[in-house]
């Protein structure tokens, strides 16, 4: 009397390990995209009211030597003025990362040349200090 024999029920586990890949996969992408520098080790300096904004939409990189990156250029404080007139800079979100050894002038400057470039929304990025 085999054909009543019930058959017991069995967990196929292949379709889930599938999921679980995917998964892992997925979340290694998202984090990826999540990293808003261009790949440019850049020693930010802390602040204790720092928060979390979106990615900006240009981010310019004040190095060590006081050269400015942007978008993977080295440009000047004139040219950084030129490209955010090129664009509709007034909706541009302008991103601030300066080096711990940049000095404030050297701030300043760049803040300037963004300004008068037309840019409205100006961030400074810092590290949490909690975060040391």
């Amino acid at each position: 009397m085999r054909y009543l024999e019930t058959k017991k029920p069995r967990i196929e586990i292949i379709p889930m390990i599938d999921i679980m890949l995917f998964l892992l996969v997925f979340f290694a992408m998202l984090t990826l995209r999540m990293i808003p520098a261009s790949g440019h080790i850049t020693k930010l300096p802390t602040s204790s009211t720092a928060v979390t904004i979106p990615p900006p939409k240009l981010l310019v990189e004040i190095q060590a030597d006081g050269s400015l990156l942007v978008e993977n250029n080295k440009l000047t404080p004139a040219q950084l003025t030129a490209l955010l007139k090129q664009r509709d800079s007034s909706k541009t979100a302008v991103t601030i990362a300066g080096n711990q050894t940049a000095s404030l002038q050297q701030l300043m400057d760049v803040m300037d040349a963004v300004r008068n470039g037309g840019a409205t929304e100006i961030a400074l990025a810092t590290r949490n200090a909690a975060a040391k």
